[in-house]
């Protein structure tokens, strides 16, 4: 059974940063794509980042081009999202996902809170 499991979330002033963590398990990654999404109150959920397990190809949603980087670790199975500048717009519940090549995302983690003062 796969297990998304997310941390690092909380509350940072406006320019700071923050790293979120996405722990996986319960199965061999390298053929899904790692994705993050997140949702704001009364939004939807919208498209961050993604990277493929296998090879590390990356990509980002325009809102955080130059801002946040996606990143896994393979030793440790856990999927990173490094985000700087960060902006009130960037409040959000923060998922991680997975899925398989081809496929649409399939598993998901329960989410953790970005908060951004101003």
């Amino acid at each position: 059974q796969v297990q998304l499991v997310e941390s690092g979330g909380g509350l940072v002033q406006a320019g700071g940063s923050l790293r979120l963590s996405c722990a996986a398990s319960g199965r061999t990654f390298s053929n899904y794509y790692m994705g993050w999404f997140r949702q704001a109150p009364g939004k939807e959920r919208e498209f961050v980042a993604a990277i493929r397990w296998s090879g590390g190809s990356t990509s980002y949603a325009d809102s955080v081009k130059g801002r946040f980087t996606i990143s896994r670790d393979n030793a440790k199975n856990t999927v990173y999202l490094q985000m700087n500048s960060l902006k009130p717009e960037d409040t959000a519940v923060y998922y991680c996902a997975a899925r398989l090549l081809l496929n649409e995302y399939k598993y998901w983690g329960q989410g953790t809170q970005v908060t951004v003062s101003s």
